[in-house]
């Protein structure tokens, strides 16, 4: 073979590899709402910057024909900064992987030399049935356990783009952060598989859709429409994420003051302590332009876990919601803030805590969850965190729920509490009912005793007798509250000489 029919073959080949599947796979793939493979990674990484790898891969029909490998593999930059991207294209074998595919992004590796983060974008069936049924098939794509034994250097983002079996599942749940397209499924088998093995008859919403991941498993952590509303969320969550454990996310300038007062949160903050209000409307008053990415919002909804920026640093935001069980946190919300903190602490995110809890949602259902464990289990992750933690009291902080939200036995490094903050082991009214029930019933005029008691333990629930010993820094203006957790970080960050933490939670099992 000459120079020339030598350049000749390797264009032949290259264009094989950039093919995807028929005219006619690809109708379909686009009837059912989704861009294609190449459009999906083109509208993720910035313009002209995708470098793909393994492009001379090729699978062999039957009759000999030569034909792209169902995975695209390759580097890219998202703002600037280059990120590791491994694809599945559904339109060939339903983006499912064979043996000869498995350098080319079946399983990739979770511990990446490179330093460079990794996504994700799944739509496969998983393996290749026909390529891996027999002895060394199966030996030879089973999931790789150094996936597992190494901890996270770099941020992994998994996208489930389509249906979803096996392989992109697994890399989903040991990734960072999941998106997922409304209308995908994501599960260990297909509906079909489970017809013939257990007689069980289910469609894939019925089995991983969205809404089942969104409200009951918590395993994904945002929604998208479309996909490229989910390229969009991607971008989004790279931009709170360094691109190692080694650094700080990047710092993005703003012109939001640092010391901006906010005369609305005393409006969004009830007089009466057993009214509830929207803590979004708290956390969007006090980040940089009110902007901050929510993870995981429909699920624990008890609890607010979110990515944000204060004063153009990145911090992650734990928050009580009242309008969910009046802020009690039951099983969901601890297993949910036993995920977000390693995620932060892992990635040199200082945490900010929210507080407004009447205690934790107790119970038979609750205690048939094993809510002890599940309460120590994210007290353990809060104790082993070691990036900056702070601690604002916006309103009720009874009981131990105030520890499990970094309260002064577990690390804060800054603990304040509002003006209108009420601190006790329990509410005033049941305080009293409680401690003296016996005086009040055997009163002559028992209403006006109790309601002289629950005075009596309003006074001591105030911020002032803890600020007065020490155990609160500070009691705070609710208007000042954006520039006492300014001030705080900056504190911190010269103190420290940066957010970098330990990395005690960065083999902490995603989802534990």
């Amino acid at each position: 073979m000459d120079k020339q029919e030598a350049l000749d073959e390797l264009k032949r080949r290259q264009d094989i590899g950039r093919q995807m599947g028929d005219p006619a796979r690809i109708a379909r793939h686009r009837q059912r709402g989704h861009i294609t493979v190449r459009e999906r990674i083109e509208k993720l990484v910035d313009p002209g910057t995708f470098w793909e790898e393994g492009l001379l891969q090729q699978l062999r029909a039957p009759d000999g024909q030569e034909l792209p490998t169902s995975k695209v593999s390759g580097y890219g930059k998202v703002d600037g900064r280059t990120v590791i991207i491994r694809a599945d294209d559904s339109t060939i074998l339903a983006g499912t992987g064979s043996v000869r595919g498995r350098q080319k992004g079946l399983y990739p590796e979770l511990t990446q030399e490179q330093n460079f983060p990794v996504i994700r974008l799944g739509e496969s069936g998983g393996v290749h049935m026909q390529s891996v049924q027999g002895s060394i098939g199966v030996l030879a794509v089973t999931y790789p356990a150094r996936n597992l034994l190494h901890p996270r250097r770099t941020p992994h983002i998994t996208a489930i783009m389509g249906y979803c079996f096996g392989d992109p599942s697994w890399t989903a749940t040991m990734s960072d952060l999941v998106v997922m397209v409304k209308g995908t499924c994501m599960a260990v088998s297909g509906p079909r598989v489970l017809e013939v093995a257990l007689e069980e008859r289910t469609t894939p919403e019925e089995l991983g859709g969205w809404q089942v991941h969104a409200e009951i498993t918590g395993q994904v952590d945002a929604f998208a429409e479309d996909d490229e509303h989910a390229m969009q969320i991607i971008r989004e969550m790279l931009s709170y994420l360094p691109q190692t454990c080694d650094e700080e996310p990047p710092v993005v300038p703003t012109n939001d003051p640092p010391g901006r007062r906010s005369e609305r949160l005393l409006q969004v903050i009830p007089e009466k302590s057993n009214r509830v209000y929207d803590m979004h409307q708290i956390i969007k008053e006090i980040v940089d332009d009110g902007k901050f990415l929510e993870l995981k919002p429909y699920y624990a909804k008890a609890l607010i876990t979110c990515l944000a920026r204060m004063n153009g640093r990145v911090v992650g935001i734990i928050a009580s919601q009242t309008m969910h069980n009046a802020g009690a946190a039951g099983p969901d919300e601890c297993e949910k803030a036993a995920t977000f903190i390693p995620l932060c602490d892992t990635y040199n995110i200082p945490l900010v805590h929210l507080c407004d809890t009447p205690g934790f949602l107790v119970g038979r259902p609750a205690e048939r969850r094993k809510i002890p464990l599940k309460i120590m289990t994210w007290m353990a992750a809060l104790s082993l965190a070691s990036v900056p933690k702070i601690t604002v009291i916006v309103r009720k902080a009874y009981g131990m729920a105030i520890s499990n939200m970094c309260g002064s036995n577990c690390g804060a490094d800054f603990l304040a509490a509002m003006t209108t903050a009420e601190i006790s082991f329990m509410s005033p009214e049941s305080a009293a009912n409680v401690a003296f029930r016996d005086r009040i019933d055997e009163s002559e005029d028992p209403e006006a005793e109790r309601q002289k008691y629950i005075r009596e333990m309003e006074l001591g629930s105030a911020p002032w007798a803890a600020a007065s010993v020490g155990l609160l820094e500070d009691v705070i203006d609710p208007c000042d509250t954006r520039k006492y957790i300014i001030d705080c970080l900056e504190i911190m960050h010269s103190r420290r000489n940066g957010f970098m933490s330990l990395k005690q939670l960065q083999s902490w099992p995603p989802g534990f």
